[in-house]
């Protein structure tokens, strides 16, 4: 009797902690779609059901295990089958999975319907940032943590959004359509961002496709979901929704600095120009394998501070920014970052840290390499 009693209350504590659970925020979130409200709405009723089944379940096997307990005298049933019993117990459970698949069905065909989308963006993966490109806008840019090595370190304090901020978010439209298209430059990582009920991955060599329409402005965070290397937890997504005529005048904004970096290729640049572009450049795409001051992480990532090789042939640095090192996690910068970044890059490591060359490569040089 004790243990009967003891098990029925602990059942009515989890059952009244579950609304507890979800106002802490436990629960998966609601969304700000209307497939992420459906995914919600899915989710919420399955759980339900089990959480029906389970308590039916367990309520009339502990309830048999008291009421009929060999102390009170009961003798067990010697019968072979009973086709009613075994009828009911297939028939119901079926019943529940039909209830269960045809809502489910429905949602998923919407979510894997990408077409008639209002934009396109490409999305790719790379060790440990996200490459966002606006197809037939010529825009693109580069993801990356924002987070400062210092909060890393424990050096300063850690704010709200600590290893969930970026640089450069992903800036998109509220009620139109966005067709996602995703793809991967070294190994497979996965976007996700749980208030759009977006989770594809990232696989080299194959392009996935999703999409999404957001209802609300607003911040949105995620981060990569699959375990793509050391930096896994330092690959956050934010993508920034606004207005529709707020996001017009932010992609006339990008496309006209887009036109300003390509007219830059070709001009002089000055030493200290190069140095100052090339030092935010290593710290958004190179510091986290390089690290700040250059000392590397032997074997896999060579210092760069005193490297001679790189001090005495700027043929062979710039190659192995442009082109990557086969079998090694050195990736190729070609289609990640443009001939000014580059060059701006190149310059700044070939000059800090007491490498001191003196040297500095031109972005019209890198544009002919990469053309080649």
């Amino acid at each position: 009797m004790r243990t009967f009693i003891v098990w029925m209350a602990g059942c009515l504590v989890v059952t009244l902690m579950v609304p507890v659970a979800m106002a802490q925020g436990w629960n998966m979130p609601v969304g700000v779609t209307d497939v992420s409200r459906e995914v919600h709405s899915l989710h919420m009723t399955i759980f339900w059901i089990c959480v029906v089944i389970g308590v039916v379940v367990f309520g009339v096997m502990f309830y048999s295990l008291f009421r009929f307990r060999r102390s009170r005298g009961a003798e067990s049933a010697n019968f072979h089958e009973h086709t009613t019993v075994e009828v009911i117990w297939t028939a119901i459970p079926l019943l529940i999975l039909i209830g269960m698949a045809v809502p489910a069905t429905a949602t998923l065909s919407k979510m894997y319907d990408p077409s008639d989308a209002d934009l396109d963006v490409m999305i790719t993966g790379q060790q440990w940032r996200w490459r966002y490109e606006y197809l037939g806008e010529d825009v693109a840019f580069t993801s990356s943590l924002a987070t400062s090595r210092e909060q890393i370190r424990g050096a300063e304090a850690r704010d709200e959004n600590y290893l969930l901020e970026v640089d450069e978010p992903l800036v998109l439209p509220v009620d139109r359509k966005v067709r996602f298209l995703l793809t991967s430059d070294d190994v497979i990582h996965a976007w996700w961002v749980p208030e759009l009920a977006v989770k594809q991955d990232t696989i080299p060599g194959f392009v996935n496709e999703n999409w999404v329409r957001i209802n609300e402005p607003g911040i949105y965070r995620g981060q990569c979901a699959e375990l793509c290397g050391r930096d896994h937890g330092f690959m956050p997504v934010v993508v920034h929704a606004m207005e529709e005529e707020e996001f017009d005048a932010w992609l006339v904004e990008r496309k006209e600095a887009a036109a300003q970096e390509a007219m830059g290729v070709d001009r002089e640049w000055e030493m200290d120009e190069l140095m100052e572009r090339g030092e935010g450049v290593y710290g958004n795409i190179c510091a986290s394998c390089h690290q700040p001051e250059g000392q590397g992480s032997p074997p896999a990532f060579p210092a760069l501070a005193g490297n001679q090789q790189l001090i005495e042939d700027v043929e062979w640095h710039l190659d192995k920014v442009i082109n990557g090192v086969s079998g090694a996690a050195m990736p190729a910068f070609r289609n990640t970052l443009n001939p000014v970044e580059i060059a701006a890059v190149v310059t700044w490591t070939r000059n800090a840290w007491g490498n001191d060359t003196g040297e500095l490569v031109q972005p019209a040089e890198v544009a002919e390499r990469l053309a080649d």
